[in-house]
């Protein structure tokens, strides 16, 4: 079954044009997921669209704007729909930026971006492979889920990797949390074994090396109430306990050097409950 594109429309650099299909990049599907069940009978619990206390059919919703304290201007879903912008289905590239222009704070939601079934695929692969040459992205706007987003754009492996960008407005300044934090001289010594320490732990990013321990743990929880069982818990690492920043720096130096992920997957090796409880009822079926 073919995947359906979240986005489809046209990337222009100048008077050159790009046909491409844009898909999500993020999978929510492994994500553990809860519903609200009344705890009597239970029944899982729905919400409901009410008007006052009128129950409305949500073919009856249209979208309001507050002009006043209960006053509104009502448009129809169609009209907001409708609404066409020059972003609506063609992005510009207006600038290439370096890979490290954009500070990480502005980054949101990637989507990948391949060549349309119409699409040039020479086109597509002469615009990437000059970007990635050139370690630059590309920068325009694009209209998705009802708003218009700024982008980056930049080669993916064999395809394109497209980026929603917060607008600078929509970053809070950092004066409020920033603004306490005081100068002070750094102790040489402190920080030659500092970046010693931090040396020992260089080396490549691997996400693959990390999964969600959280999760794991949540899987964990449901799996032992399905089999009525006492779950498996993580140990913690235990804190040390430490004199002086110097002392910890040279503790640290002595420790096995390995991935921050290897480090993580060390400690949080499983260990059953030391606390022994009644079994756990079996989970009750909803109604």
């Amino acid at each position: 079954m073919a995947i359906r594109p979240y986005w489809s429309g046209t990337i222009r650099v100048s008077l050159v044009s790009l046909s491409v299909d844009m898909f999500t990049a993020l999978d929510a599907g492994q994500k553990i997921a809860f519903h609200q069940i009344y705890k009597p009978t239970g029944e899982r619990v729905r919400q409901k669209l009410v008007a006052g206390e009128v129950e409305v059919e949500r073919a009856d919703i249209v979208k309001g704007y507050e002009v006043e304290k209960g006053e509104y201007i009502l448009f129809e879903p169609d009209e907001i729909k409708d609404l066409k912008i020059a972003s609506s289905k063609a992005m510009e590239l207006v600038r290439f930026v370096p890979y490290d222009a954009v500070d990480a704070i502005y980054f949101d939601t990637p989507y990948y971006l391949a060549p349309s079934g119409k699409g040039d695929l020479a086109t597509f692969s002469v615009i990437r492979d000059s970007m990635r040459e050139l370690k630059v992205m590309g920068i325009g706007q694009i209209v998705i889920s009802g708003s218009e987003r700024l982008c980056a754009i930049k080669p993916c492996g064999p395809g394109l990797l497209l980026e929603t960008l917060h607008y600078a407005d929509e970053i809070k300044k950092s004066g409020y949390v920033f603004g306490d934090i005081k100068t002070v001289s750094v102790d040489g010594d402190e920080k030659d074994l500092a970046k010693q320490l931090i040396k020992r732990k260089v080396g490549d990013f691997e996400p693959e090396e990390f999964h969600d321990r959280y999760s794991d743990a949540l899987r964990e929880l449901v799996d032992s109430r399905i089999e009525n069982r006492e779950p498996v818990i993580p140990e913690e690492r235990p804190a040390a306990k430490v004199v002086n920043l110097m002392d910890a720096l040279r503790a640290s130096l002595k420790e096995p050097s390995g991935s921050a992920a290897n480090d993580s997957a060390e400690a949080a090796k499983p260990k059953a409950s030391p606390k022994a409880k009644a079994k756990a009822a079996p989970a009750r079926k909803a109604g």
